[in-house]
């Protein structure tokens, strides 16, 4: 797949994020997959969804933390 691809199916991916908040840890997966493919590929990967992949990361992380101590 072409790196204007990937940046563009990115980037609807993270707009239905945005949009459809109860399916992001679908979209989230989705989007690291993407991020995988160009990493696979030696594209080169934009720092800020770098960024942001671990930032959703983290937050999924503290989220069953926070699941698990209930």
């Amino acid at each position: 797949m072409a790196f204007e691809d990937l940046k563009a199916e990115l980037a609807l991916l993270i707009n239905q994020m945005e949009n459809q908040p109860e399916d992001r840890h679908e979209l989230y997966l989705q989007i690291r997959e993407r991020l995988n493919e160009m990493r696979a590929f030696g594209m080169p990967v934009p720092e800020d969804l770098v960024k942001f992949e671990e930032q959703l990361e983290a937050q999924f992380k503290a989220e069953d933390a926070a699941a698990k101590k209930s």
